[in-house]
């Protein structure tokens, strides 16, 4: 057994440890609050930019002159052969099981992608589907790194007739159904719209030239404290616009929902859904009215515009509800470790208190039986 130095040791690490943890905690609390009211702030554009894109739809054809050819190639949808799934996680852990549970996500769909399939079913059959995994966060990047490849791409240079070269495109050489393809962790750093937009318009790019057929995106969709699911929405090809198509999600345990109200409760985080402002409402009605409206560009051309956009802004919406449910995640975590920490502090209290006692009993037996053989 321990004795009483020892004991009084680990106590006061475990007490630097609480003031750790609870330090965190009030941390992601505060961080919780400032991401929750920018997702807010966020909402009001992408609903307007879906109504007006819903109100385009209404009253322009989606298909050309000829009745084959479709506005946009984003509307257009394929056989998914070459599938893409992009996997936002987050830069850090202490975060309870948020990282882990979105890599579980993602794998149960990638295995169901590449697991055997009925002939009766509309998707390929088993080994066609060939997959590429982007990841944002590097617990994302760290856990897929360690299964699967990265992918290789082989520069094609042209040579003029003065035996100068110029390089012209990379090819992809796939060599495995299942590859890493880009790192788009650094948008976790500094959250910022142009920066996302980019990374859009490379997906974005990829689709047009049909180097991938469908794109789903895997993050933790976020509504409050309490409310929050890991989703598997696909992202391309849009089939039906201001509607997320959710395939796979996975709710909260009551157990998980207790113990984030305890952790906003001691937080002060308010755990109901944050009410509609008059911004949102407005929104909501912008574009709807049953009218007719001119559009002095051609449809052809608002599409071309406006559906790069939309996508942008779906990307742009699940990572900022998933910096969200990191926060919230890592709040309710500290939480747990502090009461764990208290717990452990009062048992080691209490084991310290019985060996001191014991001590001193065993001095006094000492000292009382000396004092008898005298």
């Amino acid at each position: 057994m321990a004795n009483v130095l020892d004991l009084k040791r680990r106590i006061r690490s475990v007490k630097n440890t609480r003031q750790i943890t609870k330090a965190m905690k009030m941390v992601s609390a505060a961080k919780l609050r400032r991401a929750q009211e920018r997702a807010m702030q966020a909402r009001p554009y992408a609903q307007m930019l879906a109504n007006v894109l819903q109100s385009l739809v209404r009253r322009a054809d989606l298909y050309g002159e000829d009745g084959a050819d479709v506005m946009h190639p984003l509307l257009v949808e394929r056989e998914e052969k070459n599938v893409l799934v992009l996997v936002i996680a987050g830069d850090k852990g202490f975060a309870g099981a948020f990282n882990s549970n979105i890599g579980k996500a993602a794998q149960k769909f990638i295995d169901y992608r590449r697991a055997p399939k009925t002939p009766t079913e509309d998707s390929p059959m088993p080994g066609e589907q060939n997959i590429d995994v982007e990841t944002v966060g590097r617990k994302s990047r760290d856990m897929f790194k360690r299964r699967y490849p990265d992918a290789t791409w082989k520069h094609v240079d042209e040579e003029y007739d003065n035996g100068l070269s110029h390089h012209v495109e990379d090819i992809r050489e796939r060599k495995q159904p299942i590859e890493l393809t880009h790192d788009l962790s650094a948008l976790l750093g500094k959250l910022s719209f142009v920066d996302v937009d980019k990374a859009a318009h490379s997906i974005i790019d990829r689709y047009e030239r049909g180097e991938i057929d469908s794109v789903y995106i895997v993050y933790n969709e976020f509504k409050s404290v309490i409310a929050q699911r890991v989703v598997v929405e696909k992202l391309l090809p849009i089939r039906k616009l201001g509607s997320p198509e959710i395939t796979v999600s996975e709710e909260m345990t009551e157990e998980q929902k207790e113990a984030a109200a305890h952790a906003a409760a001691t937080a002060g985080v308010s755990i109901n859904t944050p009410e509609e402002s008059e911004m949102e409402q407005e929104a909501k009605k912008f574009g709807t009215a049953d009218v007719d409206y001119l559009y002095d560009q051609d449809p052809s051309r608002l599409f071309r515009h406006l559906l790069p956009r939309y996508v942008t802004t779906q990307i742009y919406h699940a990572l900022l509800e998933s910096v969200a449910s990191e926060h919230a995640s890592r709040m309710t975590a500290m939480d747990a470790a502090s009461s764990n920490a208290s717990d452990m502090i009062d048992k080691l209290t209490l084991t310290m208190n019985r060996v001191r006692q014991a001590a001193i009993t065993t001095e006094i037996i000492e000292i009382v039986s000396g004092a008898a053989a005298l």
